[in-house]
């Protein structure tokens, strides 16, 4: 238990010391940019999922005639 107590102890430093946070600016503008890549790809993601269950549909009616 104590070598995971020190773990944590560690890790806190480790944040608290040598890890380089970014400014409340670029925070906001990294969401804001992850946000839109993240709408963007789901519309692509959309897109390319309704032009597939179109073509499928397609081929299944061509078969069935």
């Amino acid at each position: 238990m104590a070598g995971f107590i020190n773990y944590v102890k560690e890790s806190f430093g480790e944040l608290k010391n040598n890890v380089t946070w970014p400014t409340w600016a670029e925070a906001q503008s990294l969401t804001i940019l992850v946000a839109a890549f993240s709408i963007i790809f789901s519309l692509a993601i959309w897109g390319v999922d309704t032009v597939f269950s179109k073509v499928i549909e397609l081929y299944f009616q061509l078969i069935n005639g």
